[in-house]
């Protein structure tokens, strides 16, 4: 049986950023996740913005810890090397009724202690984004809201907890928590037992099964899809900030923005389900995206999309971030209702759950050695012509372009097999390197990405699998 101090249930971005502040301490961590790579469910299928908090709900545990997190992400992505831009948003109005609400959001923003949110004229804001339906009343700038590759940080954080002893139990799932005397005691999986005195409960969508393995499931937990168009780089309508729409009680709205790589991100829809698997895209979903966004932005283009996607958010009910621990059941943290900013709170939320633990009587001591920097796999596309030509003297596979619409090579491909916690997935390199996220979406690069998963894992080209096992990518010889 596998001994730890703490179990972390769950490696999306929550789950990855807690194991990375517990990883500061002498404490054996393992966290189990049920997908066969990093990212959870939600973390991954996101509109990779950091929020400020400026539109949470005033007083709550969640305006809290979004407010907290944002000035974290400057230090944070240089020591973890993660792309990240502060650029800015505007929240428009159009509407005569839009523009009534203006007042009450910069004063909620006020009471987030969001204070640089500062309103702008028509006229400044399309002096700003010509981009903008004319017809704009007025509207909200917030300064400090921001992108970042979601799939990147949440990778980089895992690695970093790692490099700095915790051990990831990756395609694992966990399948039941025993109690003794009032206290867990071990964590049951699919990979066998772990003794343990501490577990969180980071599982997202799946929290609220994970609580009721130890009876504290007062709550459930629904998907919420969240349909997005990404569109080329080349696309004719661009915006230089994130769009946002004015929010109601339900959704952000649908928004226009670009991603840290250069395209341009459209949506997302609203939709809650009830089935916690399905992330299929429709008809009725993009096309409410497209009649909404097109009142904000008249002339995005649209025919310029080079893939749709959807997300599931984890819609707590009754709704609310909660952190809870309980007095008659040691050691058992439940994080639930970790919803649309969770990606930016996670950071927030690491230190919070950590500093719980530790008034609640964990015995933990910092490292001395605890390295908080992990460097990337170079990104080719972004260096100069030296820096290239001096990476492919030292490694000549890194002169091999493998994926011709981001420029990724095969020395970047190999660096992301080997390294820690590195890909064993087609979508492991491409959220790694975005090799198959360009405009041909994987047409020309995806036979060579198998063939060289193939080679450094040592496995036959038809064990290579898109993600999950049975989604293999080749069924045998054509030919």
């Amino acid at each position: 049986m596998k001994q730890a101090d703490v179990v972390i249930i769950g490696a999306g971005a929550v789950g990855s950023a807690l194991a990375r502040e517990l990883s500061k301490y002498e404490l054996k961590v393992i966290v189990v996740e049920k997908n066969e790579d990093l990212g959870g469910d939600s973390s991954k299928s996101n509109s990779a913005i950091i929020h400020t908090g400026y539109d949470a709900k005033p007083g709550t545990l969640e305006s809290q810890l979004v407010v907290a997190a944002n000035p974290m992400y400057d230090k944070l992505t240089k020591d973890l090397d993660v792309p990240f831009k502060r650029i800015g948003a505007l929240l428009p109005a159009f509407t005569e009724e839009q523009f009534e609400q203006l007042p009450a959001l910069k004063h909620k923003a006020m009471m987030n202690r969001v204070y640089d949110v500062e309103y702008l004229t028509g006229e400044q804001l399309l002096a700003v984004e010509p981009n903008l339906n004319p017809e704009v009343k007025g509207g909200l700038y917030i300064p400090r809201e921001s992108i970042i590759d979601p799939f990147l940080l949440c990778i980089a954080l895992a690695e970093n907890a790692a490099d700095n002893g915790v051990e990831f139990l990756l395609g694992t799932k966990c399948t039941g928590i025993k109690v003794e005397e009032g206290a867990v005691t071990t964590v049951q999986t699919t990979a066998g037992d772990i003794a343990t005195k501490y577990v969180v409960n980071a599982a997202g969508l799946y929290c609220d099964e994970v609580a009721g393995y130890v009876g504290k499931a007062d709550y459930y937990v629904t998907p919420r899809k969240g349909q997005f168009y990404i569109l080329d780089k080349n696309t004719s309508c661009k915006v230089g900030m994130i769009i946002l729409p004015i929010p109601t009680k339900v959704t952000k709205g649908k928004l226009m923005c670009p991603t840290i790589h250069g395209n341009m991100l459209v949506g997302p829809t609203a939709e809650d389900l009830l089935d916690k698997t399905d992330k299929s895209t429709n008809v009725a979903g993009l096309e409410s995206i497209a009649a909404d966004v097109r009142k904000m932005i008249p002339n995005v283009n649209l025919r310029d999309t080079i893939t749709q996607y959807s997300g599931l958010r984890a819609q707590r009910n009754p709704e609310g971030l909660n952190i809870d621990v309980y007095d008659d059941l040691k050691g058992y943290v439940n994080l639930s209702g970790v919803r649309s900013t969770g990606l930016t709170a996670s950071v927030a939320i690491a230190k919070y759950v950590t500093d719980l633990m530790i008034e609640g009587g964990m015995k933990a001591t910092f490292k001395t050695n605890f390295n908080p920097i992990r460097h990337g796999t170079p990104r080719f596309a972004e260096l100069s012509n030296e820096e290239r030509a001096a990476l492919i003297a030292k490694d000549p596979r890194y002169g091999n372009i493998v994926c011709r619409c981001e420029t990724v090579t095969e020395g970047q491909i190999c660096d992301a097999i080997h390294r820690t916690l590195g890909a064993r997935s087609v979508d492991g390199v491409k959220r790694r390197l975005r090799a198959g996220m360009g405009r041909c979406q994987g047409g020309f690069c995806g036979p060579r990405v198998i063939e060289i998963l193939s080679r450094e894992l040592g496995i036959s080209p038809e064990e290579v699998r898109k993600n999950e096992p049975g989604s293999e990518m080749l069924t045998g010889n054509v030919r």
